[in-house]
This record gives C-alpha cells, structure tokens and sequence, in this order.
C-alpha cells in the first residue's frame, strides 16, 4: 500500500524538484558569472534549502545533532557514512558556515541540472573511481583548498551509497591524502541515519515518512593522531550512532 500511495505522490515531487533544479541552475550560472564564488555560494545555499524543503512533500523530515559549533578559521574534514544523494544537500545546509566541498564520482560532473554546474565550479573534486592515480591526485588538490581557504571537504570512505542503512567497509586512501594537504585541520565524523529509506523502492517511487537525521561527533585534530587512529576514531564514531 504504501508503494501505490508513493507513485503520485513521488511524481509531484520530481516535478517540483526539477523545476527547482533548472531555476537555481540559471541562478548559479548568473550569480558565478557576474558576482563570483561568494555570490555562487549563496545560491548554492538556496538551492540545498529548497531541495531539503522539496522533500517535504514525501513527508521527509530532518534532525541535526551536534556538540559543538565548528570555527570557521581553518579547515575542517567531514567523514560520513553514505546512505542517498540526499546526504549531500543536508550536509551542505547544515555546515553552509563552513562551505563544504565533495569528492564526487566525475558521471555527476555532466547532464545533471544545478548539481553538475556547482561541482565544477563550487570548489569541489570529481574523480575517476576507475583511475586511482586521477582521484588521489584530485583529492590531494582538494585538501591544499581548504586548507588554503579554510573551508571544508566531506569524503564518504564507503565510495558508493548503502542501500538499507548498514555500514560497507571504510576506504582509507581518500581521507589519509586530505589529512597530508590538510595537516591543520579538525576531522570531524558524520553519521547519517535513515536517507536510505527515500529510495527504499529503488529508484522509483520515493519512500514516504523519511526521518533522516545528521549527527556531528566531536571533532579532533589531525596533528594529535596517526592515521590509523584518525580511521579507527572515524569508524567507531560513525557507528556509534548508527540506527
């Protein structure tokens, strides 16, 4: 039942969604063009919040946790588990005072309104999963970014999306190659709860009554850890919170 009830409902709101899409695609390319990155950013901004709010019309709800607020003065790592494409608007919502960047598969790079134009121009990476040499190259540009900019990346070491909400295995190489160009930043492990259940049909219809809620851990230094124990911290964390 809650399947067929899905089907018009989840109609509705790919139409909302794409207009959406398309008006802040035409806002980013005007704002970037004119104005720049702060302006870009700021549309960038309005967008995330618009897609989050679309979600509302499947009865998608967001909470965010956190224990303390993040500075804005250096640079920040986000590791997250990774559940839907929806993680990312939250993320970038939620942490808008950071400016958060991705490592993003290069496929969204072309063909999608809005996403493609802000990750090739917002300051986020698009890798190559099939050539190991390309993404860490483009990851290590990423972390001399931030660090020179004081913003923040968010890498999901899963690599791709798990379907029902459990934890796949943790990929080190991403997050060690921003830890070496970003030795003066704060890591800080995101878990994700409950985004699967948007696609919980696959990917037509949405799934209704999505709880999706963000958790921020504690944050830690780069410096004050070895690598294993910044893995080891990331992974323990995340699954502590995971439902």
């Amino acid at each position: 039942m809650h399947k067929i009830i899905s089907y018009p409902i989840s109609l509705l709101f790919v139409l909302v969604m794409l207009v959406v899409l398309y008006v802040f695609h035409f806002l980013q390319w005007i704002a970037f063009s004119l104005f720049g990155y702060k302006a870009h950013n700021i549309t960038v901004e309005g967008l995330v919040l618009g897609l989050m709010a679309t979600t509302g019309i499947l009865g998608t709800t967001y909470k965010f946790h956190k224990v303390e607020d993040l500075p804005t003065d250096r640079p920040i790592i986000f590791v997250a588990n990774h559940q839907s494409m929806f993680d990312i608007p939250m993320i970038i919502w939620f942490f808008r005072k950071n400016h958060p960047k991705f490592v993003s598969k290069k496929e969204l790079g072309k063909g999608f309104p809005s996403i493609s134009y802000n990750l090739n121009h917002g300051g986020s990476v698009l890798i190559d999963r099939k050539d190991a040499k390309q993404a860490l190259t483009a990851i290590k540009g990423l972390g001399q970014y931030i660090s020179e900019h004081n913003r923040s990346a968010v890498i999901f070491p899963e690599g791709t999306r798990s379907r029902d909400g459990k934890l796949k295995r943790f990929s080190e190489n991403g997050v060690k190659m921003l830890c070496k160009f970003a030795p003066n930043a704060l890591v800080v492990p995101l878990t994700i709860n409950n985004s699967w259940k948007l696609f919980r049909f696959g990917k037509f219809p949405f799934g209704l009554g999505s709880r999706i809620n963000l958790y921020a851990h504690p944050s830690f230094a780069v410096k004050d850890f070895t690598f294993e124990e910044i893995m080891q911290r990331c992974e323990d964390n995340i699954k502590s919170r995971i439902e």
